[in-house]
């Protein structure tokens, strides 16, 4: 079978993100599948963008053919990425014809996060006779309306929401990243016989074949553990929605254990000046790694949290890379995320706390430190296990090919 799959952000391990369309890539060439993304060449999530010499470029990356579209560069989520938005889309839209002609697809995938790309894909897969899917990552343009307070009568919004409705019109299939969509799709068009469900994943063999954390962070860390008998640990993107600031609060109440964050994004110098003005001793924030020393890292901390700020969005569910990670890690989790899942609770793996609350961190930091060690193991035992069960993305490949055969 021959696969398009069109994600404006796609990634790879070297070049950043997102990961997603790469491992599914991955997996479905090892099933004897052909794929193709198309991509653009400028996305805010990357490490490395790659400079073009014409508008359009084809390139193997791991046995992935990458179909790159020239772009305008930007910063941040002003009229920059709406320029960059449009400009992919325009321009994927007139390298239709070619792109049915030269990859003769059997399924095109729509999954850019925004919904806009789905006029390129059933453009293409109704001239190529395919089965069009849109994959759905977050929930647009309602997610930029409730997190970034966007009217639904703003322009921008209003074309979102036309994309989003064609979408769930038009798409042989919906596959939802999210699990409790549901009702929200059903609202805008959506035939809940069409309806899927597949989370982010892991590729196991990344964590058999674990590499080494590069020997400035160990050190660093083999320091903070020569001071502290604990650590509790973060690691991912410094944003503002990740609610940062309230783990590093809780410091202020537990002082006997370290808290470590790694990573990088635009709230670090925000939460560097916190932890100077509290005058806090026992947070300390690193730089980010390499995705693939992850494993490593992870297995040097004691308890791991992850956070999110209160936002009736999160109804919908979440599919945080971050939490499988920590799963999978085997650590007993820390979460202060009310959302309309919850994994945690359900797999008993950790603690669930309500968010933005740095007295509930503590309390639950001194709940771990007070159990047995083979209470704590088995917390670690149930997040790993369930990972492996649900999360492979050999067994999610499978399945995506699966509902594409059966629709």
């Amino acid at each position: 079978m021959n696969i398009l799959l069109i994600n404006h952000y796609a990634g790879s391990p070297k070049m950043g993100m997102e990961y997603r369309p790469y491992y599914l890539a991955k997996e479905w060439i090892n099933l004897g599948h052909n794929v193709t993304i198309l991509l653009a060449n400028n996305s805010h999530i990357r490490q490395y963008n790659p400079k073009l010499k014409s508008n359009f470029e084809e390139q193997i990356i791991d046995g992935i053919k990458y179909a790159w579209v020239k772009t305008p560069s930007y910063k941040g989520n002003g009229f920059g990425r709406i320029k960059n938005i449009f400009a992919f889309v325009y321009k994927s839209f007139r390298k239709a014809k070619y792109l049915s002609e030269s990859i003769k697809p059997d399924v095109v995938i729509a999954s850019s996060t925004y919904p806009s790309d789905n006029y390129v894909a059933q453009k293409i897969a109704k001239l190529s006779g395919a089965k069009y899917i849109y994959e759905v990552h977050d929930l647009w343009p309602l997610s930029p309306m409730e997190l970034g307070g966007m009217s639904k009568y703003h322009p921008f919004i209003m074309l979102m929401q036309h994309g989003e409705n064609f979408a769930y019109k038009n798409a042989d299939a919906v596959i939802s990243m999210l699990p409790k969509t549901k009702d929200h799709m059903q609202k805008h068009g959506l035939d809940l016989k069409k309806w899927y469900y597949i989370p982010n994943g892991i590729i196991l063999d990344e964590w058999a074949n674990k590499k080494e954390l590069n020997s400035k962070t160990k050190n660093e860390i083999l320091k903070i553990k020569s001071k502290f008998n604990k650590i509790i640990a973060y690691t991912g993107t410094l944003g503002l929605a990740n609610s940062l600031d309230t783990l590093i609060l809780s410091a202020e109440i537990v002082k006997n254990i370290a808290f470590v964050i790694v990573g990088k994004g635009p709230e670090k110098e925000n939460l560097e000046n916190l932890i100077q003005e509290k005058q806090i001793n026992n947070v300390f924030i690193l730089e980010s790694i390499h995705k693939q020393e992850i494993p490593s890292l992870l297995n040097m901390f004691d308890f791991l949290h992850i956070g999110l700020q209160h936002q009736p969005l999160f109804r919908f569910g979440i599919s945080p890379n971050k939490l499988i990670d920590y799963m999978m890690a085997g650590k007993p989790i820390i979460q202060a995320i009310d959302a309309g899942n919850n994994v945690v609770k359900e797999v008993a793996c950790g603690i669930d706390i309500e968010p933005e609350n740095p007295k509930a961190i503590a309390d639950a930091i001194n709940k771990l430190i007070s159990l047995p060690q083979t209470e704590l193991e088995k917390m670690g035992q149930n997040g790993k296990e369930f990972v492996i069960r649900n999360h492979d993305y050999k067994i999610l490949a499978k399945k995506f090919i699966t509902i594409v055969q059966n629709i």
